[in-house]
């Protein structure tokens, strides 16, 4: 049994991570910390009672339960060091919160290396999110005009999303960097064009009633073409958790990002 907390377990991520988690028979949840503390961890979780208390000391719990993964779906803000926590103590972090810079991405390799500790990130943990980013960067090839549409719920801290920032990555590796749009275009309305990246566009919508969404969007000679994913429920995302959950027990110290490097 892998033993798992995790970190956020009220939040609405969390909590269906840890329903997820009590679900599986190789997994086993022996502890939970979020801000809010004090009850069953399967409260929130709508899965009975679980028998662990949530906690609000990550470090201290860590101690207590002596896991073999630790579950981050927190805030940006926090997620760096929660992190660090849990590769200093030889837990491995599972990270599904976005938001994480560069530099902070380089600092967890160094210290997961450190500590012979593997960490593992995903912009989207969704099956159905990862094919849609490698249909994007198929389409690039051959229609490299494309701008990306992300959709989110209206809590959503980070803008754009860590999917639609990796999905530009991907499609940058395998296109001729070009800026779209007229040369002399001009926005009446800052920001009305999107971000750009690459010189290609992202548009992010932050509103009530979406969860997590995406849509690539191809120009060429007389078409379009628009890939498109959506997560309908928190559910979607709950096979590509537990699949770390399993896989980041056999990888190498240090990050592995996106989940289709551990994707068979």
């Amino acid at each position: 049994m892998i033993k798992v907390i995790v970190n956020g377990a009220c939040g609405r991520m969390g909590s269906t991570v840890v329903d997820a988690v009590m679900k599986d028979s190789e997994l086993k949840l022996v502890g939970a910390v979020d801000i809010v503390g004090g009850m069953d961890a399967g409260d929130k979780a709508g899965c009975g009672k679980t028998g662990v208390i949530v906690s609000t000391d990550l470090e201290a719990t860590i101690k207590e339960t002596n896991p073999d993964v630790m579950v981050d779906f927190t805030q940006p803000s926090v997620v760096f060091n929660t992190a660090s926590i849990a590769i200093k103590n030889h837990v491995r972090p599972v990270i599904g919160t976005t938001g994480l810079t560069d530099e902070q991405k380089a600092q967890l390799d160094a210290l997961g290396k450190e500590n012979n500790t593997p960490c593992f990130i995903a912009a989207n943990f969704a099956i159905g999110a990862v094919l849609m980013m490698k249909m994007a960067c198929e389409a690039a090839k051959y229609m490299p005009d494309v701008e990306i549409i992300e959709l989110h719920h209206d809590n959503k801290l980070d803008a754009p999303s860590g999917t639609a920032l990796v999905t530009a990555e991907m499609i940058k590796q395998v296109r001729e960097s070009h800026k779209q749009g007229h040369e002399n275009e001009k926005e009446k309305l800052s920001g009305a064009r999107g971000a750009e990246y690459d010189g290609m566009r992202i548009h992010s919508v932050r509103l009530p009633g979406y969860v997590a969404h995406q849509e690539v969007i191809f120009g060429g000679l007389g078409q379009t073409l628009t890939i498109r994913h959506d997560s309908i429920d928190r559910t979607s995302f709950m096979p590509g958790v537990v699949l770390a959950c399993k896989k980041i027990m056999g990888l190498n110290a240090g990050l592995t990002c996106n989940l289709d490097n551990i994707m068979d």
